[in-house]
């Protein structure tokens, strides 16, 4: 009978402490490291008090903690849109963002917790294609700084009126469509043929002025020569002879397969050494 009674008390107890602990459980939640808690009260909606890290206390079944990453994430935003002179342009736009911690609440209330899905692909549409419409195509290319640097000034003033922070901005992908990338390379073909006949106009032009600076060389060689003939008559000629016959000699001398012989004499003795 004491027996029944204890084990009695101590199901009592056990059962006490459970629900006990079940209800201190649901009276207690964490918000990580880089992250915020918006309070959702059943009777008063949404509070303005934006919770930090750590643990804390809500009602049971009264209040609903809603959290927020605040942390830098990052996004590609894909846009079709067109230039200035009417050129298709796909460009993808990387986004690094984060909410606002202290509108946070305005922001699940006006927006939602899926907020970047409902703000940025919109706001990034609208901005890419004010901008790019200030730019021809070849503008885009040769202006990509400024353009980044537009989109990046417009985009983020855009997003901080839906209490977002955008910390970078960039074009990652910048294309035009098949019919201006074709003309394109028609250009650079056309451009490339022309710097290659200009190369032969200038080329025939020098091989032209090399030949003509060669004839007068000769020519002014011949006058000279006629000149000094006039002068010294056939002196300069034998002068000529007698300097070409001592370099053939001199050239022979050098030659081990040349062999003198005497005058008047044609067969080559064996003489012992």
């Amino acid at each position: 009978m004491a027996a029944s009674k204890l084990f009695e008390t101590v199901g009592k107890i056990g059962l006490g402490l459970a629900i006990t602990g079940g209800i201190l459980n649901s009276a207690l939640y964490n918000v990580d490291a880089g992250h915020r808690a918006v309070i959702f009260d059943r009777l008063q909606g949404v509070q303005d008090v934006v919770v930090g890290e750590g643990t804390h206390f809500l009602i049971p079944w009264v209040q609903k903690p809603i959290i927020f990453d605040c942390r830098s994430r990052p996004r590609n935003v894909p846009v079709i849109t067109g230039s200035k002179d009417l050129q298709n342009v796909n460009i993808t736009l990387r986004i690094l963002f984060r909410p606002v911690a202290n509108q946070l609440p305005r922001i699940f209330t006006s927006i939602g917790e899926d907020y970047d899905e409902r703000v940025l692909p919109s706001i990034t549409t609208e901005i890419l294609k004010s901008v790019v419409a200030r730019f021809d195509a070849g503008e885009l290319i040769t202006q990509r700084e400024l353009v980044s640097r537009q989109v990046s000034e417009d985009l983020m003033e855009r997003a901080a009126t839906f209490g977002l922070i955008l910390d970078d901005v960039s074009l990652t992908h910048l294309t035009f469509g098949k019919e201006f990338t074709e003309a394109v390379e028609m250009k650079q073909v056309a451009q490339q043929e022309a710097e290659r006949a200009r190369f032969i106009v200038e080329k025939a032009e020098q091989q032209k002025q090399a030949a003509v600076i060669s004839a007068e060389g000769d020519s002014k060689a011949a006058e000279m020569i006629a000149n000094s003939l006039a002068t010294a008559g056939d002196g300069l000629i034998e002068l000529r002879k007698l300097e070409a016959a001592e370099d053939i000699a001199y050239q022979l001398a050098r030659s081990r397969n040349v062999t003198y012989l005497p005058a008047g004499q044609s067969v080559l003795l064996q003489l012992p050494h």
